[in-house]
């Protein structure tokens, strides 16, 4: 999942906010450094929308610039598809929770928690619960 930034420079510093979170804006000294803020802060405007039960929205498409785009983590990828079907089939946590057999609520939070390293077995028995395939795709490179 990739999200854009705007970077500007702004002095001897870079600009970053986001088309898709308008709430967000860091700077970097450097344009690496500014990307790097904008991750972070893309991470945390996603975790602030998880948390207050709010709309997160759907990654930027594939042909934006890909010098100001950033790729978030893997897993806050899996956690933000969870969340956001979970939202658009109308299923609550604790109908997930019953889905997928789990005693302890804390169990389900956890899937949501961005700071929280989930095991990969896990999401996927969350996904399964909820009837939406889960699905990786790795583009391999050709052999040289």
């Amino acid at each position: 999942m990739r999200f854009e930034l705007n970077m500007e420079k702004d002095g001897d510093m870079w600009l970053v906010t986001s088309p898709d979170f308008p709430e967000l804006t860091t700077f970097g000294e450097t344009k690496k450094q500014a990307l790097e803020h904008g991750l972070d802060a893309i991470e945390e405007a996603i975790a602030a929308r998880m948390s207050d039960n709010t709309d997160v929205p759907l990654p930027s498409p594939e042909d934006i610039n890909p010098s100001t785009a950033v790729d978030i983590p893997s897993m806050t990828a899996l956690k933000l598809g969870l969340y956001i079907s979970l939202r658009n089939l109308g299923i609550s946590k604790a109908e997930l929770q019953r889905r997928m057999g789990v005693k302890n609520r804390e169990t389900v939070d956890r899937l949501f928690r961005l700071d929280h390293n989930s095991r990969l077995d896990s999401i996927e028995q969350a996904y399964k619960a909820i009837d939406v395939p889960l699905r990786i795709e790795i583009p391999i490179p050709e052999a040289a």
